[in-house]
């Protein structure tokens, strides 16, 4: 191997003192060479993340490198001071975040913003800066660069502010490139094309790439070498192919075996189909007006129907944008549709006003993609899950028994009533989600991405548990989702959406057999790792 861009060299990042284990990160070693890929896979908690923070010098003050050295080349990025770092980020290190609209500033137009890398850099005069800026666009594969440069982060979709910070992370040619979760939340077709674009220009610059991800499908994708990591400790490493083929490591085994498989299971035929949900001709505009240019209008559901039986799961897949989660928010009218009509057994949902609405709110329940978002981090997780009930009529004490038999229900401790939000991971935060949602006993569970961000061993436990609670309660679940993994494994029924519309729908086996819509064909020959995770 050549010389190595990065070498870590017996790392270990201590915790505070409170925390549950000692260190985040302990006697790791690792090396990149240069144009090749390292991906670093493990659970949440692992210290993927903690890794590439203490790489860039953007630890947490709580956590302290106490042994080890980080080489960019010949010198140790830990003996570094803080205006020594500042020259080496951007510069020889750039980094790709997980969450792209947190990493841009939403009142600076695009190009501004890769036109600050050089100026933090004393780089090159104004007009060159901004003739870069535009080349950069262009080579991260942006249509009409000279457009987009002047928006605003929130007039971009996902994948396209993902490749803005790809271009600013690329602004100046680092030795080293750190992609932290780039592609968790972006759908298969945005990222599989993010992921070819991150490979032609490593290959392109001979840059060396720390790929940080939980997901196996993508590692079999880009990977030359794989390190995996436990509890902040590396039990494996080899080559992609040793790892995913020929794995050493109990570890290793069950976080592939957790990785769901492309072909779906035969499932029974349901006793009953009378629908408990109902979307006949639904349809939702947004209108997007600026004082600068003219209105628009973006049609997120157009003459979308379905129905959903008891103890059914029908899965709404399709691309970024396509309308899926617009859909499942009107079915419970957390946005106002603009025409059609939804119906909940009998009771036609979408004519209801406010007051008789909040009367049947008890019976369509939702958990959402971000569980730490959706939880109120100054309550308690017993007032969290019984507000609802309370709400509806149930003595306070009567429904925090209740949340502590529905906490048991999903796995957790029914002690765990008198912690805060913050006390849980993501996987636990999920499973509290679900908690809160059944804490009303619906009839229908809208499930809106909500495994997305989940590592694949929770995002297995999680689907297991759904699967479970269905079976005992014969709830009908909607389930929202971009990931056509765990669509095969879930779902009973696949509605395929694109720009509003159902495309195609039929029975998940059928539909994943023999695809009929050109749409829903691109949609599984984008999946990541389907060569080795497939069929």
């Amino acid at each position: 191997m050549a010389d190595p861009v990065l070498a870590i060299e017996g790392l270990r990042l201590a915790l505070p003192a409170m925390a549950d284990r000692p260190y985040a990160v302990e006697d790791v070693s690792l090396a990149i060479a240069p144009g090749e890929t390292l991906c670093v896979v493990g659970e949440s908690g692992s210290g993927k993340s903690m890794i590439a923070h203490a790489v860039m010098g953007l630890l947490p003050k709580a956590v302290n490198p106490v042994a080890g050295a980080i080489r960019l080349g010949r010198r140790d990025l830990l003996a570094l001071d803080e205006e020594a770092m500042q020259d080496v980020r951007g510069r020889e290190i750039g980094m790709i975040f997980q969450e792209p609209m947190t990493s841009l500033n939403p009142v600076m137009r695009v190009a501004d913003q890769i036109v600050e890398t050089f100026e933090a850099h004393r780089l090159h005069g104004k007009a060159e800066r901004h003739a870069r800026a535009i080349a950069l666009l262009t080579e991260v594969g942006l249509p009409d660069p000279e457009r987009l440069a002047k928006a605003y982060p929130h007039e971009l979709s996902g994948g396209q502010r993902q490749r803005v910070i790809i271009a600013m992370a690329l602004a100046l040619e680092p030795r080293l490139l750190i992609a932290d979760e780039p592609t968790t939340a972006l759908d298969v077709t945005t990222q599989a094309q993010i992921l070819k674009l991150l490979d032609n220009l490593r290959h392109k610059h001979g840059t060396a790439v720390l790929f940080i991800t939980h997901d196996f499908g993508v590692v079999a994708e880009i990977a030359d070498r794989i390190a995996v990591l436990q509890h902040g400790r590396l039990v494996e490493e080899g080559t992609s192919d040793e790892v995913l083929s020929r794995p050493a490591r109990e570890y290793t085994k069950r976080l592939l075996a957790a990785v769901p498989s492309l072909t779906p299971p035969e499932r029974p035929a349901l006793a009953d189909t009378t629908p408990i949900l109902s979307v006949e001709k639904l349809g939702k505009t947004y209108r997007k007006r600026s004082f600068f240019r003219a209105a628009r209008e973006v049609k997120a559901a157009d003459d979308v129907s379905f129905t959903l039986a008891k103890g059914e799961t029908l899965g709404l897949v399709g691309e970024s944008g396509s309308g899926k989660s617009t859909v499942g928010r009107c079915c419970l009218r957390l946005i106002e549709p603009d025409g059609g009509r939804i119906m909940l057994g009998d009771l036609t949902l979408s004519d209801l006003g406010s007051t008789a609405l909040r009367q049947q709110r008890k019976r369509i329940q939702m958990v959402f993609q971000d569980p730490f978002a959706s939880l109120n981090p100054r309550q308690t997780i017993g007032r969290i899950i019984s507000d609802g009930p309370v709400a509806h009529g149930t003595p306070r004490k009567q429904a925090l028994m209740r949340a502590q038999e529905l906490l048991e229900l999903v796995g957790l401790s029914a002690n765990a009533i008198e912690r805060y939000p913050h006390e849980f991971s993501g996987g636990q935060r999920q499973r509290i989600g679900i908690a809160r949602a059944l804490a009303l006993e619906p009839d229908v569970l809208v499930a809106d991405e909500a495994v997305s961000a989940l590592d694949v061993s929770v995002q297995a436990q999680i689907l297991s548990l759904i699967k479970d609670i269905q079976q005992r309660l014969g709830l009908a679940i909607l389930f929202v989702t971009h990931d056509l993994r765990v669509a095969a494994q879930t779902c009973d029924r696949i509605a395929v959406m694109q720009r509003g519309r159902i495309v195609e729908s039929g029975p998940t086996k059928a539909l994943f057999a023999s695809p009929q819509h050109e749409y829903t064909r691109q949609l599984l020959a984008a999946v990541p790792g389907s060569g080795r995770f497939g069929p």
